[in-house]
């Protein structure tokens, strides 16, 4: 889903291939529109916070390696 902007007074939704204009949908498939792109915010929102997580996870990993290292 891609939403052309470049008229922002008769803006364009892509979908599937397709190509709608915005204004001349129901406001209950804005609303559809709207939730898809809040779903996809927040998937990259968490997908972002999975990435910090794996780096801290590997930080982490390593510091102990360095320490158990200097046990020996």
């Amino acid at each position: 889903m891609s939403e052309n902007t470049n008229d922002s007074s008769n803006p364009v939704l892509t979908f599937e291939g397709k190509k709608y204009l915005i204004n001349e949908l129901s406001n209950e498939i804005k609303e559809s529109i709207k939730a898809l792109q809040i779903a996809e915010t927040q998937l990259k929102m968490h997908q972002d916070t999975l990435e910090l997580l794996s780096i801290s996870r590997n930080t982490l990993a390593n510091q102990l390696r360095g320490k158990l290292k200097n046990l020996e």
